[in-house]
């Protein structure tokens, strides 16, 4: 019963033919080439290339798309996250504003960016007060004034008129900003 699995079957024939077969050296040496390196058809590698392209560049796309799904989700889980730290901050302040021991509120984003829009108004506001022309008149008397001490140093009383005039266009601009506020 073993015996058959034990025993060496050979599958291999060898036949010997009457005649004797001489091939050229060259035959030899291209056969010899050919099952060294097997060449593909032009053709057949070119089909072959496009293919394995098509392949690259559709796996490509899959993972740009599946890296564009998971930052969506990450960014997604990232804004939830802030929105409900914001939420439960928030919470946490207008319970202590019962307390009275906050320094401040805590506000959400969009709040915030209100409150700088607003800052920057006021910004924008102060330094056009700054360019006006009333203000550039306020320096100029003021710059009068100094101009008359120095030319008069023993007798600063002389430079009244100047004084009277730069205290006029202060009280002036003065006046124009309280107007501004009602």
């Amino acid at each position: 019963m073993g015996a058959s699995q034990s025993s060496v079957q050979q599958d291999e024939k060898v036949f010997t033919p009457d005649t004797s077969l001489h091939f050229s050296e060259d035959v030899v040496n291209q056969l010899v080439d050919h099952q060294a390196s097997p060449e593909i058809p032009h053709d057949r590698q070119l089909t072959i290339d496009a293919h394995i392209r098509s392949r690259i560049e559709s796996e490509l796309s899959r993972l740009h798309q599946e890296e564009d799904r998971v930052r969506e989700e990450i960014e997604r889980a990232l804004e939830k996250e802030n929105l409900d730290r914001e939420r439960s901050m928030a919470g946490e302040e207008s319970a202590s504003d019962d307390d009275a021991t906050s320094a401040g509120s805590v506000k959400s984003s969009a709040a915030l960016m209100g409150d700088l829009e607003e800052l920057r108004q006021k910004i924008e506001k102060y330094h056009a007060r700054q360019d006006s022309e009333e203000l550039a008149d306020v320096r100029a008397k003021g710059e009068e004034v100094v101009s008359c001490y120095r030319s008069h140093p023993t007798t600063p009383l002389d430079c009244w008129k100047s004084v009277e005039a730069f205290k006029a266009s202060v009280a002036q601009v003065e006046q124009r900003y309280v107007n501004s506020l009602r």
